[in-house]
């Protein structure tokens, strides 16, 4: 679970610190250094929220049945699969964009006032941490109680993080984006297969979905659960030894599909018509 809690956390954190580091810069450059108070503002709130939800969904469910812990459980580990899913094709497509659409919206908040200036850096931040809160509940659920494997994971990704974004801001470091989004997307595919299967199997023990004896194979007498190599499996891939039909079909399908459609080409933008020689020369922007 660490090396997949880190990754999570290394991804979502450089996501949100990119956020910051850009609205930063852009008020540092262009001399407004009035406002970064109320970006931090917005930053503070965020970071504050996110973590309130994470204690409430990891701690506030300790006193339920073990049918609605595991609803709940399941229900988190889908929507973060959602949430993942969503992430890595979005970055796919905005890692090259981002930048100039968050200082476009700054520069509107900064006529706007300081509200609408917080706002913008609480939007930003905000949603990376919302989709951690979600994250870190569904990974210790799918650790168990007693494991602080995915906490150290956590810790070790979101430091990571943190100082990738301060070495970014202070210039010691460029990194190519659109390469660490697209390969860290296709390792956090195979963790967000994992998770939706794990998800699927806690719904499945809610008795909200059938099929919870029914095996599509068992290795427990080959694989040693206590072994290292199935922990590690367990860590980064939420693999288990016995799996239903329903988590393999489910984690077999969700691969296929995700993997295909975000490993495809992104189809590039229409060449406009070569001007000919009796023609009207296109227009070239100012």
């Amino acid at each position: 679970m660490l090396a997949s809690n880190a990754l999570i956390g290394l991804r979502e954190g450089l996501e949100a610190a990119l956020v910051v580091v850009i609205l930063v810069a852009f008020l540092v450059k262009t001399d407004r250094r009035w406002a970064l108070r109320h970006v931090w503002t917005g930053v503070g709130v965020a970071v504050a929220l996110s973590v309130g939800l994470g204690a409430l969904l990891t701690y506030g469910t300790k006193q339920l049945t073990f049918e609605a812990q595991e609803l709940i459980g399941g229900s988190a580990s889908i929507i973060a699969v959602v949430f993942v899913t969503f992430m890595v094709f979005w970055m796919k497509s905005a890692s090259r964009t981002i930048s100039g659409e968050l200082k476009g919206k700054l520069d509107r908040a900064l006529d706007m006032g300081p509200f609408a200036i917080a706002l913008v850096a609480f939007l930003g931040v905000g949603r990376e941490g919302l989709e951690t809160a979600i994250f870190f509940y569904a990974t210790t659920e799918a650790a168990g109680q007693g494991n602080n494997q995915p906490l150290i994971g956590w810790v070790v990704g979101l430091a990571g993080a943190v100082v990738l974004g301060w070495l970014i801001y202070r210039g010691a470091v460029r990194i190519n984006l659109a390469k660490f989004f697209r390969w860290t997307g296709i390792l956090l595919v195979l963790v967000a297969a994992g998770i939706l299967a794990y998800g699927l199997h806690d719904l499945q023990e809610a008795r909200i979905l059938p099929g919870l004896t029914t095996l599509a194979f068992d290795v427990s007498a080959t694989v040693d659960p206590s072994s290292w190599y199935a922990t590690l499996l367990k860590g980064i891939f939420n693999f288990t030894p016995a799996t239903t039909v329903l988590q393999a079909v489910a984690w077999v399908l969700y691969v296929g599909i995700v993997m295909t459609l975000f490993l495809r080409p992104a189809r590039s933008a229409p060449q406009a018509p070569a001007a000919t020689s009796g023609g009207t020369r296109p227009a070239v922007a100012a």
